[in-house]
């Protein structure tokens, strides 16, 4: 079901996917995903929740060991990579995080943690780098907040230019470029 939902929500949107419409793609009943889910906001949840731990295991995998810097580079160059490998999964994951973002739900609430998770790993890899200066880890907060942000633009360009990934590398670059001249 977590491949339809994808397929869905990337094809009609949020709003447009329908329960049933995920059970009969998926190859099963037109009320299986009303009765395992029993709401929309628990099947997104589900797939923000599923897509999240892809992520989350190649993040770790690409950043065991690291911090600072080369902590955050690799971050960015597997982020950029997950775009290439899965951009049905993350297309649906951050067209699910921006539609939550005025609603007050199970799903809201995931991707506040799921962001606070992201934010607090770049603070915890500044304050954890011993060539880090004791600016920069004052900052620490200040640089996990620039860092969310340009990840969240450059989501949101790729999202809406999918076909541009050259632009899109660039722009993971250029947040690698920014973030080294924060950690000097």
């Amino acid at each position: 079901m977590f491949d339809a939902a994808v397929a869905l929500i990337n094809q009609h949107g949020p709003a447009g996917t329908r329960l049933s419409d995920v059970g009969v793609s998926a190859g099963y009943s037109r009320g299986l995903a009303s009765n395992r889910f029993g709401s929309k906001d628990s099947l997104f949840n589900f797939v923000v929740l599923r897509v999240g731990d892809i992520w989350l295991e190649q993040l770790k995998n690409a950043t065991t060991d690291q911090t600072g810097f080369s902590a955050i580079e690799k971050a960015v160059d597997q982020h950029y990579q997950f775009c290439l490998d899965a951009p049905a999964n993350l297309r649906a994951f951050y067209t699910l995080w921006f539609e939550s973002v005025n609603s007050k739900s199970e799903l809201s609430e995931t991707i506040q943690k799921i962001h606070q998770r992201r934010f607090q790993d770049i603070v915890n890899w500044v304050l954890n780098d011993s060539h880090v200066g004791e600016s920069q880890k004052r900052d620490a907060d200040i640089i996990g907040a620039q860092f969310s942000a340009s990840v969240i633009g450059i989501v949101y360009y790729w999202l809406a230019n999918p076909q541009k990934l050259k632009e899109t590398k660039r722009l993971h670059d250029g947040l690698k470029h920014t973030m080294m001249h924060l950690l000097r």
